[in-house]
Order: C-alpha cells, then structure tokens, then sequence
C-alpha cells in the first residue's frame, strides 16, 4: 500500500468548494481558537524571549509575526507563530494521535498565504489538508511513537505544515509526496524528556514542525527530492512510523476513511491552560467549586483517581525548580490553583503564581493514583475522580468522564470567542470583535493580511 503517496494525493486534491460544511466550520473554529492561544501565550516570559531572539536576527520580510507587531520572513514566522500557539498548553489536539496539529498547520499556512496574498478560501484548504497530513500518521503511531519518547506535535506537525505549504504552492501530488519525504528528513525530534523534565525548549515543538515543514515543501518546490513512501518506508524497513514506533504501526490509520472522515473533526478544544491528561481532573474540581465555596485552609487532603497515562504523565508535582511547563503537566499544581483561584487560564502560568505559597502548599496535599475502573475506559474516556477531604469529616467528590472540548462535549463558536476575548483581554474590544467577525468568516476574506495584521 502507498500510504504516503494516498495521502498526498488526497492532500493536493483538496479543495474549497468540495469540503463539507461542517469541516470548513471546524477550520474557521481551529483558527479562532490557534489566535486565542497566541495571545494568552504573550503574557509569558520564556516566549518574549524567544521573540526578542528572532527579532534581534530576522526582523523584517513579509510575514507577520502575530500580535508582536513586526514582520519577519516567513520560515521564522512560522516558527514564532507556532511556539506562541504551543506556549500556553491551551492548544486543540487529537485525542487518538496525542498531537496537536494546529501549531504547526495554521503558522505555516498563515506565513505563506500573507507572503503569497492568498485568500481566505485557501487558507482553509491548507488547514483541512495539513491536518489530514499531520493526524494520520499520529493516529497510525499512537500512543507507541509517545511512549518511545517523541512528542507528535513536531514530529508529526512537520508532516502537516508541509502539506499546507504543498496547498499554497499549488503543488501536484507527487510533488507533495516530495515535500511529506523532505518533512520526514527534516522534522524535529521533540524530545519528550525535556517536557517531562519542565523544560521550557518544550514550547517551541510546534514552531520547529512548522519552520521544518515549510522549508521540506519549499525544497521540493524548487526540485529537491525526497522519500515518497517517507511514512511506511521501502524493503529497507527505514520508514518513518517505524523507525520512531516501538511497536508495529497500523499504517492504515493513514488512508482509512480518507476523502470521507476528515480528522479535524475529531479535534478538540481546551477550555483550560494545561495538559488535556489535567483536564477531567480541573474540571472536576471546578465543578466542585460550582457548587459550593470551598476555602483550601479546612482541606485535610485532596485525592485524584485516573487512568494509567494520565498518572504517569501528569501525576507528578512542581519539582524543586518549577517553570510553567511543570505546572501545565501536574495534576497537583492544576488541583491547588484551580481551588484557590477557581479558574485556570493564562494568568496561572506566571512564576508568581507557581510561587504562591498557599497554593504550594496545598499542591502538596494532592495526592494522584491510578484506578483500574477508570484505566478500563481508556481511550474512550479520559476520566478523572477528585476526592476532597474537610478537616470536618466531609468528603466531596466529583468524576469527570468525558472533558469539556471533546466532539462529544464541544466548546462551541460562542465558547472559543470566549476564550479568545479572556485571552486578549488587554485589546480593544471593537477590534477584537472586527477580527473575529473576520475569522468567522474567513472564505470570503481575498487577502489574508486583513486578519494577519490585525491579531
């Protein structure tokens, strides 16, 4: 089976006027949630840093860098606009490829529709194909190429950014075969212990798979060459999925369904500022505080119950040094400022926050085990039970199965505008609603500079 070559022809065969109504939707929403995202990550330090590195060496070209109010060529915009969506830890994913496609996507199809003056209509194909290319091969490794010690977002984002510069460029399939085999030579490791370890070199996986991505297509397109079956790979056994699977891949997660389930659909949103494995936890938690004030000085202790993944992922605390990314992946750290702030967004991630003694200290009454009834239903359910234990003898508990943004519990249009307003909350109101309105209606925007410039 010529599972790369299937998906670059379905990649190149992509067009507006064929999708489903539902599918440019789930586009549009991704773009708006992709823009949220990039504002709620400004308010870190790491990524101001970042951005004062790239600025200091490219500052200038034609592609904008959002919301930081310069232009830079498009390989380093692709990679500022990626990190800034990556950042906050707010971004979609895909639940059954543990990846999250739009960091790499929408930076790369934005730099290249500014530089190119495409239009909206475009840039939804470049989302909708580029999702196909960066989902697929996740879903095909999952959760093996994680558990080997990769993070699909850059890894597999390379593939994704590449097919939506494959769409700008107007790319045949086999030149877009080309450019997925290029993206395989050239994609980022992401190495998963630096994220374990709460390295803050975490928050730029997205940005490399987009910088990544784009220059593969970029080197196709003017006559370089690559691997067509860079995903399954030839008799040398030295395909991509193998090689960074430890256990066989089910190559056809690749083309099943292809043309007639589009994977943006299986998408999900995040309502909170963390790890989705945090999720049903925060959540359940919030929940709890719905109904009733819980003050964090009469808790005697806090247990959380969840699945395998989840615990060893997540279950660990701050650490003696932490930085936002150890809080974004701790359960206990997402308990204790949920309790004491009842809300986790992107003012949670500053050190002063992580710093707060009272929530230091009740981070550590947070205790996180792995249940067997609740292991049982994974993947299917990323559930979490939150026990909370009064001093007074009162336990209350909450169990969350399925967390908010699932497809099946969506975060819908008012609810991603929502998020985008909270996380943008220092701009003006009338043009954020301007840009939104934009958004919402991207296919009839003709040049894409009217959204790029006004994030």
């Amino acid at each position: 089976m010529e599972y790369t070559r299937q998906l670059a022809r379905f990649c190149a065969d992509v067009t507006f006027n064929n999708l489903p109504p539902e599918v440019v939707c789930k586009a549009k929403w991704c773009l708006l949630d992709y823009v949220a995202n990039v504002y709620g990550s400004l308010k870190l330090g790491a990524v101001n840093q970042v951005i004062g590195y790239i600025k200091s060496i490219a500052a200038s070209g034609p592609a904008t860098v959002l919301g930081c109010g310069f232009k830079t060529d498009c390989h380093h915009a692709a990679f500022l606009n990626g990190t800034t969506a990556e950042a906050i830890e707010a971004q979609d994913g895909l639940r059954f490829g543990g990846n999250h496609p739009g960091t790499s996507v929408i930076p790369a199809a934005l730099a290249l529709a500014e530089a190119n003056e495409r239009d909206g209509a475009k840039v939804i194909e470049a989302i909708v194909a580029g999702y196909e290319a960066a989902n697929r091969p996740a879903a095909a490794m999952h959760p093996w190429h994680t558990l080997a010690g990769f993070l699909p977002t850059g890894t597999c984002g390379a593939f994704g950014a590449a097919a939506a510069a494959a769409k700008m460029y107007g790319l045949d399939a086999h030149r877009t075969a080309t450019a997925l085999g290029n993206a395989g030579y050239l994609l980022p490791l992401s190495m998963a212990e630096h994220l374990m370890g709460g390295y803050t070199i975490k928050i730029v996986q997205g940005g490399a798979g987009a910088m990544a991505g784009l220059l593969a297509c970029g080197l196709a397109h003017h006559g370089l060459t690559g691997l067509p079956d860079v995903l399954e790979g030839t008799a040398l056994g030295g395909g991509f999925c193998k090689i960074t699977s430890p256990a066989a891949p089910k190559y056809e997660r690749i083309t099943d369904g292809l043309g007639q389930h589009y994977s943006i659909m299986d998408v999900y949103f995040k309502p909170y500022t963390a790890c989705r494995h945090t999720h049903g936890s925060a959540q359940a938690v919030l929940e709890l505080l719905d109904a009733g004030k819980i003050e964090s000085e009469t808790i005697e202790k806090i247990n959380v119950q969840t699945y395998g993944i989840a615990q060893m992922a997540v279950g660990k605390d701050l650490g003696p040094d932490p930085t936002f990314v150890s809080a974004q992946f701790s359960i206990p750290y997402v308990v204790a400022v949920c309790i004491c702030d009842g809300h986790l967004g992107p003012d949670q991630l500053i050190e002063k926050r992580l710093a707060d003694p009272k929530v230091v200290a009740l981070a550590k009454k947070v205790t996180v085990t792995a249940d067997q009834e609740l292991n049982a239903l994974y993947p299917d359910k990323t559930s979490s039970r939150v026990e909370i234990k009064i001093k007074d003898g009162r336990i209350l508990t909450r169990q969350v199965n399925i967390p908010r943004g699932d497809p099946r519990d969506p975060m819908d249009e008012k609810r991603l505008i929502q998020k985008l307003k909270e996380f943008a909350s220092a701009k003006n109101p009338m043009h954020l609603d301007a840009l939104i309105e934009n958004i919402i209606n991207l296919e009839k925007i003709k040049d894409i500079k009217k959204i790029t410039e006004a994030v």
